[in-house]
């Protein structure tokens, strides 16, 4: 998938307090957003954010003015981000700066996808300095470049097929058994029968 579909495809990009983006595509997409919410202290990596949700638990002095604070702790701040998004109408939305750092934050993170995409049914990505997580469900065709590394995150199907990867999916039961697929050609299809998560390099 080019990168400028993924820029134009979502409506507010979170900007989450873990590594800040170091490669093209997430920085492009924080660039180009047509608004950006920043996760507490991930503001001050980009100053100009449109919002600023969280706790107040990690931000400096000079940006507490435009906090939105949101005290409750059964939700991390990027789910308080995401609710924030919700109840402007924002339904399209690209996470960035989610990973590295602690690694509990990185896999609770990358968890939440999938809670964003099953409970909430948002239409999410999340970028990463590497590729990116997209969830689904059911027979989903997907963009790719040929030798284009992918991985799969079985999330409770019982089907999971592939066509157009070189090793043929099954329904994995552990996580790592669906890494370091590899794309055959532009496309691939993944017939499925609940959530999955899928992974894409760039």
């Amino acid at each position: 998938m080019r990168s400028e579909k993924l820029v134009t495809a979502v409506d507010a990009v979170i900007l989450a307090n873990g590594d800040f983006p170091t490669t093209e595509l997430p920085l492009q997409l924080l660039r180009e957003a047509h608004r950006v919410v920043a996760c507490d202290g991930a503001v001050r990596h980009w100053p100009q954010a449109d919002a600023i949700i969280g706790d107040g638990d990690s931000i400096s002095a000079e940006y507490r003015h435009r906090l939105i604070q949101v005290d409750e702790q059964d939700d991390n701040d990027l789910t308080k981000a995401t609710r924030y998004c919700m109840a402007q109408g924002w339904r399209r939305i690209a996470y960035v700066g989610c990973t590295g750092r602690r690694e509990d934050h990185t896999m609770g993170n990358i968890a939440l996808l999938m809670r964003y995409h099953r409970e909430f049914h948002l239409d999410v990505l999340m970028a990463t300095d590497h590729g990116w997580f997209v969830p689904a469900t059911g027979p989903q065709t997907f963009c790719s470049l040929p030798g284009q590394q992918v991985s799969i995150f079985n999330f409770g199907c019982t089907r999971l097929q592939s066509t157009g990867l070189k090793w043929q999916a099954y329904p994995y039961q552990q996580l790592w058994q669906g890494t370091l697929n590899e794309a055959l050609g532009s496309k691939f299809t993944i017939e499925a029968d609940g959530n999955y998560l899928i992974y894409r390099t760039y």
